[in-house]
């Protein structure tokens, strides 16, 4: 492979692995949402040089390191970032519990779609806030963002919208005049829009991830970026990622929500960030070439070999979505893990009946997944 990965499979039973320590030894834990692939080789350097220094002290963000990240987001994303619009995080999905806090009331309402990542459903209610979700529509074998719906479910108590840009488990990769649509609904209904972009690196087809808050000065005024180098990398173990939140009343109101809360960035998290933001770009190609190969071999299998299941086309992001209702199962997910694959079960994602695929993983995995998969998914 390219960017430096065996063909055989990187063991990582009993290293403390929330994929792989999860299930018994017998089953291909397909879930949890991290690869199976060493993070880049300038990484893996980057935090040994940093171990050998010995001291692990409280770790500032260092000019250096904000630069090479406002320089990427500029060139691979015309994203042209202030110093002081970032806000470092622990990850994502803490940003999505303080958005919630920090945007909406009590009882107010938090609008999303589904399918959705798990953690977009339980953000609201962990803060005291209500969700109200809005079904994607799957329009010729293509999920759109259901902007005719999403007005409609807007209320005099509607706070926030939560997107995920790209989607989370749907795999698309929204383009213009739908970003566009969202963002004028926030404007119209005074709404503010946070967009989870953790997989904008992850692209696989020839199409640009668009930042939201690129759109012009009136979408960026109302919109929260979450952004982060773990799914790129593949370093969610380390627990790094930012808010970029460029209006000034919205960034306070976040701070003021994180306040205690929140640990800052440790010295490994900052490193490998900064590491993998100045010399992964190599690693990370090959990383695309060979996703975008295993999503081909998912597509064409599901197509040729399970009558019974469907799967829209992944554009971005290393997930594939996976209808199984026609499959004639009470319980999906567990008739995929007595095969001995641990998939991600649509329940939790808000949609009975599907499954999540994570093909992050070796060749030599993911084939051997499909096989014990196929008597299940036949029909």
């Amino acid at each position: 492979m390219s960017f430096g990965v065996p063909e055989e499979r990187v063991e990582r039973r009993r290293t403390g692995s929330a994929k792989w320590d999860r299930f018994p030894d017998d089953v291909l834990p397909l879930w949890v949402a991290d690869m199976d692939f060493p993070s880049p080789p300038s990484v893996v350097a980057a935090l040994e040089g940093r171990a050998a220094h010995g001291v692990y002290g409280y770790q500032s963000i260092p000019e250096p390191f904000v630069d090479a990240l406002r320089e990427r987001l500029l060139s691979r994303h015309a994203f042209d970032v202030s110093d002081d619009w970032l806000v470092w995080l622990p990850g994502v999905v803490s940003g999505l519990n303080l958005a919630c806090a920090a945007y909406a009331d009590p009882d107010d309402e938090v609008l999303t779609i589904v399918p959705a990542y798990p953690p977009f459903l339980s953000a609201p209610s962990n803060q005291g806030r209500r969700l109200v979700t809005v079904p994607a529509p799957d329009v010729d074998g293509r999920c759109r963002l259901p902007i005719d719906d999403l007005e409609e479910a807007v209320t005099d108590r509607t706070r926030l919208v939560l997107l995920c840009h790209p989607h989370n488990p749907l795999g698309r990769v929204w383009d213009h005049d739908e970003l566009r649509s969202i963002a004028a609904l926030c404007e119209r209904n005074d709404l503010v829009l946070c967009s989870d972009e953790i997989h904008c690196d992850l692209v696989l087809d020839d199409v640009a991830h668009e930042p939201v808050a690129t759109l012009g000065p009136v979408a960026a005024a109302r919109t929260v970026t979450f952004m982060s180098p773990s799914k790129t990398f593949n370093l969610p173990g380390l627990n790094f990622a930012f808010a970029v939140i460029p209006d000034e009343a919205l960034r306070r109101r976040f701070c003021a929500a994180a306040e205690g809360l929140l640990p800052h960035p440790g010295c490994f998290a900052v490193a490998a960030a900064e590491a993998a933001y100045r010399d992964g770009d190599t690693w990370l190609s090959g990383v695309l070439d060979y996703l975008r190969s295993n999503r081909d071999l998912i597509e064409s299998f599901v197509a040729e070999s399970m009558p019974a299941a469907r799967m829209n086309h992944v554009e971005g992001t290393y997930l594939a979505w996976l209808d199984a209702r026609a499959a004639g199962l009470d319980d999906p997910w567990d008739a995929c893990l007595r095969a001995g694959v641990a998939l991600g079960d649509g329940v939790r994602f808000g949609a009975p009946g599907f499954l999540r695929l994570n093909f992050a993983c070796s060749r030599s995995t993911l084939a051997e997944a499909l096989e014990r998969l196929r008597p299940v998914l036949s029909g």
